[in-house]
């Protein structure tokens, strides 16, 4: 059980990715619509609560958290993602470059797992060195080639976020084991 309390964090982000993978596979278009759109609502609701706190603090405390600016800003960039949407779409090949940097960075991470594993002697090391050259793979392929086709990029993002995902999990519980191992 204590596995569990110990990595729920990153056992619930694995999960969120594995769901946002299928769901990329379902319908990218209209699920990255759906998120832009509720990050938008989110940014909005901020934005006004950010504004309406601006006005009921006092006025020098309100004038250094900068909250009015804050909150115009979250209220300007929610209302876009809200009413555009559909941009992000069009916009897709340059999120892919930031998602292929995104990947990349995971990559050289779990590089650092795997180098910490092998220096600390704690062995089960391969599983995250497989992890790593996928993400690395992964990022090398998005990069070099952003795709064309949304639709394309979108089963590709979905299936390697799943695949990472479900790795990431077994890598957890394969430290976890050595670890409790060479504890004990």
């Amino acid at each position: 059980m204590s596995f569990l309390k110990q990595h729920v964090n990153s056992i619930i982000l694995c999960l969120f990715e594995i769901l946002v993978g299928i769901l990329l596979l379902i319908n990218p278009e209209k699920f990255t619509i759906a998120i832009v759109t509720v990050f938008g609502i989110v940014l909005i609701a901020i934005g006004l609560i950010c504004v309406i706190g601006y006005f009921r603090t006092g006025a020098v405390q309100a004038a250094a958290s900068q909250s009015l600016f804050k909150g115009l800003l979250a209220l300007v960039a929610g209302t876009f993602c809200a009413v555009r949407a559909d941009w992000f779409i069009v916009a897709f090949p340059v999120l892919a470059i930031l998602y292929g940097v995104a990947v990349l960075v995971a990559g050289l991470v779990k590089i650092q797992w795997t180098v910490d594993l092998i220096r600390l002697k704690l062995g089960k090391w391969g599983l995250p060195a497989v992890s790593a050259v996928i993400s690395l793979l992964c990022s090398v392929i998005i990069l070099k080639n952003p795709f064309t086709a949304a639709v394309a990029l979108w089963i590709f993002t979905g299936v390697s976020l799943i695949v990472e995902a479900v790795l990431d999990i077994v890598a957890l519980f394969l430290i976890s084991a050595v670890s409790k191992s060479e504890l004990y």
